[in-house]
Parts: C-alpha cells; structure tokens; sequence
C-alpha cells in the first residue's frame, strides 16, 4: 500500500534535537518544520537560521511521545555521548566516569518502528558496542530508519574529534561567533554540527517515488 503522505509536496517535519540546524540546512522551505532544542541559547541560533521554522524549547523525548501523530517525517538525533567510542575509551583511561548509556536511543527506534505510521530516521554515533538493533552506516553515523537510506560519501569536515572553534567554523562553513552559549561549549555545538548533504540525502531517500513502490 502507497503512504499517502509521500505524494504530497509539502511534509509536515519533526526535527528532534535539533541544535543549530546542520542536518535541516539543505531542506528548503516547501516543507512545514518543527524544530525542538531544549537549550535556549541553542534554539535562538536555530531559529535565527530558519526562520521560517516552528521552534520549541522543551524536552524532545517527551515531545515524541505526545506529539507523534501529528507528523509525517521524523528525524530524531538522541544524546550520544555515552554511546560514543571516543568517551568509553576516555572511561577507560580513567579520564571520566562511567555512564549508563542513555536508552533514550533504542526507545526511539522502537516506539517509531512499531507506533509511528510515517517515515522516519534516528541518527547517532557509532557506538562502542555492537548496536541492538543494527543500523545503516554513513560516514560516522549510524541510522536506523524505515525506508532505504542508500550509501554516499561527502568530503565534510564532520570527522574532525578536536580543533578550535574557529577552526571548526571555517571547515564546517557556519558560524555561531555573535552568540552567547549556555550551558554548552562552542567547539562542542560545532563539531556536532551535521553534514548537511547527508541531510538532505536522507530527506530525498525518505521522500522519494522508488520508495513508495516499496510499501
């Protein structure tokens, strides 16, 4: 059976753990998108750059949970630092303290997969242990989504792990220097600034007429 909402040219979007946008940054603005960040500082960058966008400053697990139906695509990037390789070696080096993995992750994937009758993808890290449920694997990310997401590779400066901020800005090609930040260091909000190619890839594979003659 066709999904209904892919032959549609407008998408209503939820764009979850949004930051400052590298993954939305080559959609355009056919589409009606919700932004959520629960940092402020963070959502005002975001929000600058898209103006055009619905942004809210709440909890995006919780938004999930209460607002799923009302969209047809989801992207969701949860927190992935304890799921990362750089910080389980780092634990290992008695560099940090030893975190739970945040399961945040797998209780996405499985609430979309079983609940959400849209499209949709959920992006992290490539993780320090064989994932639970096995993912696409892009560049330095993994994706867990259902529909293909087929494999292309882009020269972007998302594989840089240090580096100043300006650095980062100039490799990355977005700059966030006019901005107070709370609660998050500047390199950091950089360098998990997404490969906007990629973004709009998997927007095109989420979207595109060869998946619907997959459903």
């Amino acid at each position: 059976m066709r999904n209904y909402f892919l032959l549609r040219n407008k998408m209503k979007i939820l764009n979850l753990y949004a930051g400052i946008g590298g993954n939305r940054k080559l959609w355009g603005d056919e589409h009606e998108v919700t932004a959520i960040e629960n940092n402020k500082s963070i959502a005002k960058i975001y929000q600058d750059f898209f103006p055009n966008d619905k942004v809210i400053v709440t909890d995006a697990h919780k938004f999930l949970l209460e607002h799923y139906k009302e969209f047809d695509f989801i992207w969701s990037s949860p927190p992935c630092p304890t799921h990362s390789r750089v910080r389980a070696m780092a634990v290992k080096n008695e560099c940090y303290d030893a975190k739970f993995p945040d399961m945040k992750l797998y209780e996405e994937i499985l609430f979309l997969k079983h609940f959400f009758k849209g499209k949709w993808v959920v992006e992290n890290v490539i993780s320090f242990y064989k994932p639970l449920i096995k993912p696409v694997k892009l560049n330095r990310h993994y994706f867990w989504s259902n529909f293909l997401i087929t494999i292309i590779e882009t020269k972007y400066g998302g594989d840089i792990k240090k580096g100043h901020a300006k650095e980062l800005q100039e490799i990355k090609g977005v700059n966030i220097d006019k901005y107070k930040l709370e609660g998050r260091r500047r390199d950091s909000v950089i360098r998990s600034y997404f490969d906007p190619k990629i973004g709009l890839h998997i927007l095109k594979c989420a979207s595109s007429e060869k998946q619907n003659t997959l459903l």
